[in-house]
């Protein structure tokens, strides 16, 4: 092992550890997807531990997309305990979804550093505007759309969560309850489309960053594999501690705090890219 291996080492564990047990308690707090909170998370490591632009956001959302698969495996089948978990629905919109993490994922991984670090940046705005002053209680709708409407839904979903390295419930939760759907149920059927998105996606990345030259040590093309080994059982870990917090804290003060920290997060994208 070269001394700069080992320096990376040292750096990069604590880090990824601490981000880890962060996306995992603000999971359990909020009800968001650890995907919003790992990529901002790793693209600031990244960025302090000078990991060249060419990969950074690349490796950011690839990796954030392995660790979804397995807390959302283990959401799913929490919530499938709870009768929280709407198959039919999950079946009806697969299809779109999938089809649009096939091309988020390659449209990612033909995109730069700006093209990719923009559509997050956007949409993470969006999402803490929507926490900080949406009311949950917002409907256009009293039931969910057709079929034929829900595909290109779906498609849309898929494709953006893919390209930001979220599980998808950061979008469909907000969507189903627009059209009156229950927020349990939106929840725990969210949870499987997080696995829909991330298996792909992830595979996606792996292969998009094959063998490119510039990517660090621990990476499997634009996956960090040491970044998901200690992620994953981090965010596992720590998020039934989230969970007990939201039983004593105020939840308005909370979404509005993440909301800044998105928001400020966001800003801070905008202006590496401009």
């Amino acid at each position: 092992m070269t001394p700069e291996t080992t320096t990376l080492l040292l750096t990069l564990v604590p880090l990824l550890l601490a981000a880890g047990a962060f996306a995992g308690v603000l999971a359990g707090l909020l009800g968001v997807g650890g995907g919003i909170v790992i990529v901002p998370a790793l693209y600031h490591i990244f960025g302090f531990l000078e990991i060249d632009d060419a990969v950074r956001m690349h490796l950011a959302v690839g990796t954030s997309l392995a660790t979804i698969i397995p807390t959302s495996l283990r959401s799913v089948a929490a919530h499938r305990e709870r009768g929280s978990f709407d198959a039919a629905l999950f079946r009806s919109w697969v299809p779109g979804i999938v089809v649009g993490v096939l091309f988020g994922t390659w449209l990612a991984t033909l995109s730069n550093f700006a093209t990719l670090t923009l559509v997050f940046a956007v949409v993470a705005l969006l999402v803490a505007t929507y926490m900080a002053l949406g009311n949950p209680t917002w409907q256009v709708g009293d039931e969910l759309p057709s079929n034929l409407v829900a595909q290109p839904i779906g498609a849309v979903i898929g494709a953006i969560s893919a390209m930001m390295g979220i599980g998808g419930g950061t979008m469909s939760v907000p969507v189903l309850n627009l059209f009156g759907f229950p927020i349990h149920r939106s929840v725990g059927t969210s949870a499987g489309f997080g696995l829909i998105i991330a298996v792909p996606g992830t595979i996606g990345f792996i292969v998009g960053g094959w063998n490119n030259p510039v990517l660090p040590d621990f990476s499997i093309g634009y996956v960090n594999w040491l970044g998901f080994l200690l992620i994953a059982p981090m965010t596992l870990l720590t998020v039934p501690y989230g969970a007990k917090l939201a039983h004593t804290l105020s939840t308005i003060g909370l979404r509005r705090a993440f909301a800044l920290f998105l928001g400020l997060t966001s800003l801070r994208m905008f202006a590496d890219i401009f």
